[in-house]
């Protein structure tokens, strides 16, 4: 995919198709990280105000917390999440210990829970996160039992039994991190409700991740489709790419282009590696690329590994891939919260 960077054993930004053979480092260790995209019934012009737009992000904070929840205000996960037991008895007692803290909880990094404008100024929300702690857990888990084939890379049988139980976590994680988002687009909801007085359109979401593996049907076969940093795109699939927190992301449409087995990538892609970009960007550097958009002045020191400019030109990449999706909406940053 345009966005493709380096990454352990396989680059992010990949897409890989086997008949039988199942990667977990073609997957990576957030495993389902994804995008909620959702607008909410306000126009952004609400934000303009400096106090409106401090509450709004202080509120946030403490409504979405970047690490865990503490033990007596957890959010409750789905019944069908809680009541499925991972595979092995070592992951669900971790289940159990870290995902109830950890369900709704951001995490640092590029995952991020930004308020977006679009054309027409309406008011819309954006979440980045994946599956936290656990996700990584059943990577290593199951990555120690695969046969190694090539180089660093190991591998499972689809077919085998602890293909079939990495497989059943695999999944189990992609539901835990999309009901995580739903959980965190929900809890700001309640904030945009108190400090707004309007409330998130549902009708509107937009729900994808790009950290999986899923068995396909591409022309007459069946295909176990691994996707490390890329989406699907199929026909008509709706789909989110985020830009940099100081630059567009965009609502897309797939157009089912097989070549690249209906996939796209998720987003910028890096361009500088976390190290380069807080030697490359002053604090004094960030607060000029990030000119325009709210965020935590206090945190800048910190985020300069995050600078607009450590990134790839979202345009660029979109435009080299203008076969596998369409652009059904152009959005630019208002407000940007991101964990530490």
């Amino acid at each position: 995919m345009p966005d493709v960077h380096l990454a352990a054993e396989v680059c992010i930004g990949v897409v890989v198709a086997t008949s039988h053979l199942i990667y977990p480092q073609a997957v990576g260790g957030d495993i389902g990280c994804g995008m909620l995209a959702v607008a909410v019934d306000v126009e952004a012009s609400a934000l303009k105000n400096p106090k409106t737009a401090a509450q709004l992000l202080n509120e946030i904070g403490r409504a979405v917390p970047s690490r865990r929840h503490n033990r007596n205000a957890v959010i409750p996960q789905p019944a069908e999440i809680a009541s499925d037991p991972l595979s092995h008895a070592r992951l669900e007692a971790i289940r159990q210990k870290e995902g109830e803290i950890e369900f709704a909880t951001l995490r640092s990094g590029n995952h991020f829970l930004e308020m977006q404008a679009d054309e027409e100024d309406r008011l819309w929300l954006m979440v980045h996160s994946g599956s936290r702690a656990l996700g990584q857990v059943i990577r290593d888990h199951h990555l120690a039992r695969a046969q190694l084939v090539e180089g660093r890379l190991r591998a499972l049988d689809a077919e085998s039994d602890i293909g079939k139980e990495y497989l059943h976590d695999v999944l189990w994680a992609r539901q835990f991190a999309a009901a995580s988002r739903k959980a965190m687009a929900e809890e700001t909801g309640k904030v945009l409700t108190r400090i707004l007085k309007r409330s998130i359109s549902w009708e509107t979401m937009i729900a994808i991740d790009h950290n999986h593996v899923a068995l396909e049907r591409h022309g007459e076969r069946e295909l176990w489709v691994h996707r490390k940093g890329a989406m699907s795109a199929q026909q008509g699939q709706p789909g989110v790419l985020p830009g940099s927190m100081g630059s567009s992301s965009f609502h897309v449409e797939g157009r089912g282009c097989e070549e690249a087995l209906c996939s796209s990538a998720h987003g910028a892609g890096r361009a500088l590696s976390r190290g380069a970009a807080r030697s490359k960007f002053s604090d004094r550097e960030l607060r000029r690329q990030m000119e325009g958009v709210w965020y935590d002045y206090r945190l800048t020191a910190k985020l300069r590994d995050e600078a607009p400019a450590a990134y790839k030109d979202i345009r660029a990449v979109l435009k080299a891939q203008r076969e596998l999706v369409k652009v059904i909406r152009t959005l630019r940053p208002v407000l940007n919260y991101k964990g530490i």
